[in-house]
């Protein structure tokens, strides 16, 4: 008898928006704060309930998010929605809390290249050197997130065994972070490396611990989520537009499209509470900003079908 693949999908898709901290990090523009605002309260009106909307880091590494008190300060609060941030160590925690931030993210990494590369670490010491970010956020009532990056391929390394992904959740979780998002950095995964991977956690971790963060430089991110979504895992990073990528993946297209997302979702029956048009408008409005053609598929056709109801003009 055939199965069927959708009967172990969750009915429900909890839906983390990236794209003004991971997308907009990775632009060669630097958007104006009014322009961001704009972005991340459009975003939020299409229904995202989580959006990470900067980082805190050292403006010297990240000048994109040069304006990340800035724009804290003057984020559009709402009961409804959880604005996060993204901080590197003790410092930029500090600056978080005093900007109000209520939810952070820390990163780190499965491959010991690419941390060292990143953040001129090892795995250990940038482990270790989370601990007052969890200390300060224990004392503060702030979730933290954790992020592992390379959780499948890495740029230098090349496929990473499952077991070594684990380690570094294992430490996350045990260290306080409330859930880890598995990050396919160069977007290099397929959905029976996504099953693998997951198959090895479930063991230890249960599936409301887990969220999955793809990208899409191979075509295979929306297949990674049905993978992950069969094994019950319903937290899935996403960005507007595709925005965002890895500088050590030439060629990137980008992050996960919400856009892409929401559609194949709604498509499911599955819940995310997203205004697949809301999202559409809110990317639009950005890529005039950046003057690029965003790399969703959904957005694309969407943008295609405003033109073709355009008025024709007779000279």
């Amino acid at each position: 008898m055939a199965v069927n693949p959708l009967e172990s999908v969750p009915t429900r898709v909890r839906i983390v928006e990236v794209g003004p901290r991971d997308g907009l990090q990775n632009v060669a523009t630097t958007v104006a704060t009014p322009v961001k605002l704009e972005f991340i309260a459009a975003l939020a009106a299409a229904g995202l309930r989580e959006i990470e909307a900067t980082s805190f880091v050292a403006a010297r590494a990240i000048p994109q998010l040069a304006d990340a008190d800035e724009v804290f300060a003057q984020l559009p609060r709402s009961p409804d929605v959880v604005y996060s941030a993204l901080v590197p160590n003790e410092r930029g925690m500090r600056r978080a809390i005093s900007a109000g931030a209520r939810a952070v993210a820390v990163f780190t990494a499965a491959s010991e290249t690419f941390v060292h590369r990143n953040m001129n670490l090892s795995i250990e010491a940038s482990l270790t050197g989370f601990a007052p970010v969890f200390a300060l956020a224990r004392s503060e009532g702030i979730p933290v997130r954790g992020y592992v990056s390379t959780a499948f391929h890495c740029p230098f390394e090349g496929p990473i065994a499952p077991q070594r992904v684990a380690s570094v959740v294992a430490r996350l979780l045990a260290a306080g972070a409330t859930e880890v998002s598995l990050g396919d950095t160069i977007g290099a995964a397929t959905p029976g490396e996504v099953q693998a991977l997951l198959d090895r956690l479930l063991r230890s971790v249960p599936a409301d611990r887990l969220a999955v963060h793809f990208h899409d430089t191979r075509g295979t991110a929306l297949a990674n989520v049905l993978a992950a979504l069969q094994l019950g895992v319903s937290t899935i990073d996403a960005s507007a537009g595709g925005l965002g990528g890895c500088p050590f993946a030439p060629g990137a297209a980008g992050n996960l499209a919400t856009e892409d997302l929401v559609y194949m979702l709604d498509g499911m029956r599955v819940t995310t509470g997203v205004s697949l048009e809301q999202v559409c408008r809110a990317t639009a409005r950005m890529s005039r900003v950046l003057g690029n053609r965003p790399s969703s598929k959904l957005y694309q056709a969407w943008a295609a079908a405003q033109t073709s109801l355009l008025p024709t003009v007779s000279i």
